[in-house]
This record gives C-alpha cells, structure tokens and sequence, in this order.
C-alpha cells in the first residue's frame, strides 16, 4: 500500500477543518423548541401543531416540535423540569402553577407567559336520554372529568367544589376528551365534561351520531363559581355549534396561556413571539379560535407576568404593557 503525501494528509486536514468552521456553528446555532399541547381530541393539539409549523418556517435556527401530553397541569410541570420549553395551558391553572397553589402542593413553578390563545368553554356533556339538566345531578353517576394533569380536570372540581358538590359523590373515571366521547357512546359514562374551545372535534363527532344536551349553569351557580375562581368568567356557548344544541348555553370561560420557560432568552422568545402574532392567519386555517390570539389580548388577558421577550415585540407593536404583567 502506498503511503499517501504529506500535501495530501495536509490537504485531507484542511478541508475537514473547513466542514468544521462551516457547519459546526450552524449545528450549535439550532434550538430546539418542544410543546406541550394536550390530547388529540381536543384543539391544544392541533393548534400546538399549527404553532410549531410556524416557528419551524419563519424563525432561523428553530426547530419546534408539538407533544401530545396529559395538557394544562402537566405541561406546567414539564416546562418547570425542562422537559419542553412551552407549554399550553388554562389561565387558572398557569396562576396555581406560578403561584404553587392547589395541584402544585406549595411548590412554586418558573413559568412565564408567551402569548394569550383563546378562550376556554366549560362543556358539560350527556345524552338526552339520561335527562340530566343540572349540574348538581351528577351525584351518584359515573362522569369524566377530564385526564389526569388536565386543565378540564383542574377546573371541573374547581367548579364541584364551589357549587357544594363532593368529589367523592359521583364515580370518575378520569378519561381524555376522545375517550370521554367513546365512554358516553357506549353507556359506561352519563357525563363528560370538556373544558375547550367551541367546536372541538370530539364532541363534534359524537353529536352527529347521538343526541346530546350540554348542562346549563344557572346565574346563581355561575355566581358561586366566579367568587371561587377571579381567573373565571360568565359565558354562553353559542347555540348551533353543535348538532342538536341550537339555543345558547349559559356556561364558565377561561383564557388559555401559552408559558414558556422563564429562563429562555429575551432574543429566541422575541422571535417566538414576533413570528406567532405575525402569521396568525395560519393558525386560523387550522381553528377559528386563533382570531384571539393578538397582541391585544396578551395585554388583556394574560393571568401571569409576560417573558421580557414578549414585552420586547409588544412594546415594538406601540402596546401599552401594565405593570402587573412585567416579570
């Protein structure tokens, strides 16, 4: 075997040293970007989805990726550990994760707010034929209120509680929103309860097949609610959404937050933020609850502080940032 010259081990080296200047900061330049979104049932999916196809095209450097996870409480808790660095999330459950309150066991969370989303509709979901009208028969029956780690399960016994409603007085199996829809098709469950925006999938497709009623909360209920949780307010869901469901429903509202990591850079949320607001349209191809998600609202309706990276874009748009939402 001939042995090689030393132009050509000297060129070899150079060349490789070349690859190396070339592409090894562009490799140390990516960041990844995971989300915690919730089941595929609902819209934190699909929207999480949405958002990180848009990070992915508009934003150098990032590659985003959305996460099926148990949804709000959850994703509070990864995005604590590190284990995604943005998480979709229901505002009374952002506030409880900031604040370590209720689920959170005293254990404060190092969260931030990205952006505002949309607003939450509690959807209180049986069939006619159990004739089940208030919220208060749920005593004794078998419901779902919501995955474990859900936002739906946080804010269904935030509501029992404030209603007198005991969460030992009714059998819950716990289910996410597609195994919610299946376990009411097949009789196992006489309740589910959704907390989403209008029109989620899952009770879209189990209305085309069965006729379902969604429960009304009474003013007084409602009253009871909002003192137990300032996060809440008073909504109705639009009659017609639904098959069947064609008069307004008298329900409970949340907005949903989209936190992220405290401690990411002002520049990567900057980027994250700008490129979110400024693509909107693309989200709205994927859901019409996207028209909430403005600069506006973030201002509006955000329930915890807002990352200084955000700040940074919404001060560049003229939007006035209050004092009680800087970190």
């Amino acid at each position: 075997m001939k042995k090689l010259s030393m132009k050509y081990v000297l060129a070899g080296i150079l060349a490789l040293c070349a690859i190396l200047v070339l592409t090894g900061p562009a490799l140390a330049r990516t960041e990844f970007v995971s989300i915690g979104t919730g089941g595929t049932g609902g819209i934190y999916y699909p929207y999480g989805g949405g958002v990180a196809e848009i990070w992915n095209k508009y934003v150098k450097g990032v590659r985003a990726v959305a996460e099926v996870t148990g949804a709000s409480v959850e994703n509070v808790k990864l995005a604590h550990k590190g284990e995604t660095v943005i998480g979709e999330v229901m505002g009374d459950v952002a506030v409880a994760g900031l604040q370590g309150l209720s689920k959170f066991n005293g254990k404060k969370h190092d969260i931030l707010s990205l952006a505002i989303m949309y607003p939450n509709l509690l959807q209180v979901v049986t069939l006619k034929k159990y004739g089940i009208t208030n919220i208060e028969q749920i005593k004794g029956k078998n419901i779902s209120s919501g995955s474990p780690g859900s936002g739906t399960n946080f804010m269904a016994e935030t509501v029992f509680k404030a209603l007198g409603i005991p969460l030992d007085s009714y059998k819950d199996s716990r289910l996410s929103f597609t195994e919610s829809a299946n376990a009411l098709r097949d009789g196992t469950i006489e309740v589910g309860v959704w907390s989403v925006g209008p029109g989620t999938s899952s009770i879209l497709d189990l209305a085309t097949t069965h006729d379902i009623h969604i429960i009304t909360f009474t003013p007084a209920q409602q009253k009871k609610i909002l003192a137990a949780n300032k996060e809440y307010s008073a909504v109705d869901l639009a009659g017609g959404v639904y098959r069947g469901v064609d008069k307004a429903v008298p329900t409970i509202g949340v907005w949903n937050v989209m936190i992220c990591q405290a401690g990411l850079s002002a520049d990567l949320v900057y980027k994250l933020a700008k490129s979110l607001y400024e693509h909107q349209d693309y989200l709205l191809k994927i859901h019409p609850s996207a028209s909430y998600t403005t600069p506006e609202n973030a201002v509006k309706y955000s329930p915890i502080p807002l990352h200084p990276g955000t700040i940074k874009y919404l001060k560049e748009k003229g939007v006035t940032v209050p004092a009680k939402l800087m970190p």
